[in-house]
Order: C-alpha cells, then structure tokens, then sequence
C-alpha cells in the first residue's frame, strides 16, 4: 500500500522550485498551473511542466479549471504528451461529466477539488464520476467564499460530507486542505490533528517547514503500531475471525482492517524520512499559492 501524508505545492513556471521540491522530503510534488501561477506566465509553465515529465520525473499536476480556457489547454497539453503525469488534481469540481471528460482525455489518476457549494452537494456523484478517480478533497479557501462564510464552523458539515462521500466511494481518505498560515507550526499540527480525528489523512503543504509536522501527525504512536503487530500475527497463526483480545476487547474483520491500516502507516513512515535539512524558517517569498 502507497501512504502519501505530505502533497507539496509547487509554482509550474518556477523551475528551480520544482527540482527543489522533487529533491525534497514530500511524499508527493504538484506541481500547479492554476493559483500559484499568473495568467501572463500559464503557457511557460505549461512548457515547463511537459519538459520535466519528459526528463522522467514523477509528479502530480494541478491543471486550471476544466471549462476555464486556460484549463482545457492544460488538458490538451497533457492528453497530446507521451510522458504523463502521476495524477491531476481537478479544481472548482462540480460536474461529474466534465470530470469524466477530464480522466477520459488524460488516462491517469483523477483528484477532483471540491471548492464551491454545488461540488460539495456533488460530492458522491464525483467521487463515483470514474473509475480513474483516486480521491477528493476541499479547497476550503474558495469553498469559505462561495458560503459566504467567515466561521471555521461553517466548514465542519462540509468536511465530514468530504469523508463519508470518500469512503462510501470506496477511495482513501481525503487528503486536508492547506494551512496557510506558513509560520503557525503549532497551528498547522492542532489542525491536522484534528482532521485526522474527523477522518482526513495527509495534507496539502505550501512549503517544505510544513512537511515534518504533518508526517509526525500521520503517523501511528509505537504502542499501537505494537498492537497491530500483534493483533494480526495472532490472526495468521490462530486463524480466528473473531477473538477476545488479552485487553477485553472484541476483535472483528473491522479492527483487522484498523490493524492493517497501522501497519501500513508506520511502514510508509519507515520509508519516507523527513530531512530536516530541506525544512526550516518560511520566507515571505517562497510560499506557493495554493488554496
């Protein structure tokens, strides 16, 4: 199983940023051709974004929105190339059909966005649009001025709606949105641990300082990870499908899967060492735009 708990932002027409951030501690790169990049630079980033898949490296892309012009340039631009991206992310989603056009054109991994009212009241039909879709997720940002709304609680029904339509579609839970207040540390892991108690995992990042909080996050304390073991080498040697485990408690298929989740955390976590090397203080222009 692939565990991806960092998703790094990363301006398109930025080049050196791109190399940086692919050199870097994230999971997983995007890079952006919608909020980070200016309408006067989208074609460069376009180019710059066809050159770098075709140099053989492995990203996700974030195209412009779908019936935006700019947006069915990126679409063409990626449908016509040879060398494909990972995913692509799918901003202002709402329509399923035009989210089946999009992973029709492109025949890679689909991640529509769901940042208004409408796509929030779509969530499902979204979700289940394709067979190429591999997750969902909120731009809260957008999503807080489409409701016209200024409270953080506006956004809690909008969220757990995120998570039930992602797991009745049978797709990982979603990934958080941004936390943009780069310099809050302390902020960002309240918030993340928060949208892991309500069901998301991972986050969308905007500068590699971000990165170690949200793995820390992501991953699973040692005493459960201890417990999964345990709880699964017991189910290969006895065979049992259900038991009382030695602390009382029920053991059935659903806390076998929890079981399996752990373990897959802290492998992913054994894997992907942070390098505190690439994180550190965020300067003021070196944030990328991506909410």
């Amino acid at each position: 199983m692939t565990v991806i708990r960092s998703w790094l932002y990363v301006p398109g027409d930025r080049p050196d940023r791109i190399a940086k951030a692919l050199a870097g501690p994230a999971d997983a790169v995007i890079v952006d051709l919608e909020d980070a990049v200016s309408v006067a630079a989208k074609e460069d980033a376009r180019r710059t974004v066809l050159k770098t898949l075709a140099e053989g490296a492995e990203f996700f892309v974030r195209v412009n929105a779908p019936a935006t012009p700019a947006g069915e340039a990126d679409v063409a631009a990626l449908a016509a190339a040879s060398d494909k991206p990972l995913g692509v992310r799918v901003p202002k989603a709402e329509d399923p059909a035009e989210l089946r056009r999009v992973a029709d054109a492109l025949g890679v991994p689909v991640y529509p966005i769901l940042e208004s009212a409408l796509g929030v009241e779509n969530a499902l039909a979204l979700a289940t649009a394709h067979p190429l879709v591999a997750g969902i997720s909120l731009g809260e940002a957008d999503l807080a001025a489409d409701l016209r709304a200024t409270g953080a609680d506006a956004l809690t029904w909008p969220r757990s709606r995120i998570v039930v339509a992602a797991r009745a579609a049978g797709l990982p839970n979603p990934v958080q949105s941004v936390w943009t207040a780069v310099r809050d540390l302390d902020g960002l892991r309240v918030s993340t641990e928060a949208g892991r108690r309500a069901g998301f995992f991972g986050r969308s990042v905007i500068h590699p300082a971000q990165i170690p909080v949200v793995h820390e996050v992501c991953a699973p304390d040692p005493a459960e990870t201890a417990w999964a073991r345990e709880l699964l080498g017991r189910l290969e040697s006895s065979g049992e499908a259900a038991w009382i485990d030695d602390h009382g408690q029920f053991v059935d298929a659903a806390i076998v899967a929890r079981a399996r989740w752990v373990l897959a955390l802290a492998e992913s976590g054994e894997k992907h060492v942070a390098d505190p090397a690439n994180s550190g203080p965020a300067p003021e222009n070196d944030v990328t735009v991506a909410t």
